[in-house]
């Protein structure tokens, strides 16, 4: 599945809705899913591998847990802490299982 910016404009229940049922797909189904997306927290919470691009070039492709701040801040410059909704009130709630070894990638850009 290529879900592109499959939680754009979405409230957050709705995206943790879309983002379950995107991870219960390649769990269950064993389907690889690649998912394109500009919240970076969702990445680090719902998705095992990320590949962050800039201009077009591939800067990053590794486990969503090494997105450092220090990282976001290089790739998106100050305003590198707008991409997690800690301020307020966090979007997207923990995990509460781990994520699925099977194929689950995040396309950030």
């Amino acid at each position: 599945i290529l879900a592109d910016e499959p939680i754009a404009s979405l409230d957050p229940a709705s995206s943790r809705k879309v983002m379950n049922t995107l991870d219960r797909v390649n769990r269950e189904d064993n389907v690889t899913v690649i998912v394109s997306l500009h919240q970076v927290d969702y990445a680090k919470d719902y998705c095992k591998r990320t590949i962050a691009m800039r201009d077009g070039e591939v800067v990053f492709d590794g486990p969503s847990s090494e997105l450092t701040p220090q990282f976001l801040q290089e790739l998106y410059g100050e305003h590198s802490s707008e991409l997690f909704a800690d301020g307020a009130a966090k979007a997207a709630e923990p995990v509460t299982r781990p994520i699925a070894e099977k194929d689950l990638a995040v396309a950030t850009s």
